[in-house]
């Protein structure tokens, strides 16, 4: 363990190094703040063709929409609203869908049930690598440095260095700190 530790934190750091802003959901940016977050109030998503905000359940959001509204949600530190979004997305096993439960389990402190998601969603995808960073940062939180090492391993094999993923969980393993996005 502490091998692969040491391999891990003396690897060049050529690729600049993550910060708070850059969202893991979408490998770039955090979401736009939309009215969303600006307006609407107890979890309610701001729906366009209507102008108002509404429960997630009284709108007409496609699986895609509804994943940007929980990305919102979750980026504003509201973890049950975005679960509540998240519950009205029609495909549960899509693996996106399972990384967010994931995320909002872990942020909530629910380790062992958010693992349980991110391990559904790396099944479901095992180039997910979002969900094995979100993961393994937690593993990262709890200790589990060899684990945590081991999804980054996973990560730079499936393609993904110099990604949001990749570098933000080997900035975590190296530091000891994770991100929020």
């Amino acid at each position: 363990m502490r091998i692969l530790l040491a391999v891990a934190l003396a690897l060049p750091s050529y690729v600049a190094m993550p910060h708070a802003g850059l969202a893991a959901g979408s490998g770039s940016n955090p979401p736009k703040p939309t009215n969303t977050t600006r307006k609407c109030l107890f979890g309610r998503v701001w729906d366009k063709n209507a102008g108002r905000c509404l429960k997630p359940n009284k709108t007409n959001f496609s699986d895609d929409s509804l994943y940007d509204a929980v990305r919102e949600l979750a980026y504003n530190g509201q973890y049950e609203h975005a679960q509540t979004a998240l519950s009205e997305m029609r495909d549960q096993q899509d693996d996106r869908v399972l990384t967010y439960w994931g995320f909002t389990y872990r942020k909530m402190g629910e380790i062992d049930l958010a693992n349980m998601f991110y391990e559904q969603a790396i099944d479901a995808n095992p180039d997910n690598l979002l969900a094995r960073s979100y993961m393994a940062q937690g593993f990262v939180e709890e200790g589990k440095t060899d684990l945590a090492v081991a999804q980054w391993r996973e990560i730079k094999a499936r393609g993904g260095e110099g990604s949001w993923a990749e570098v933000s969980l080997r900035d975590a393993i190296r530091t000891g700190l994770t991100y929020s996005y």
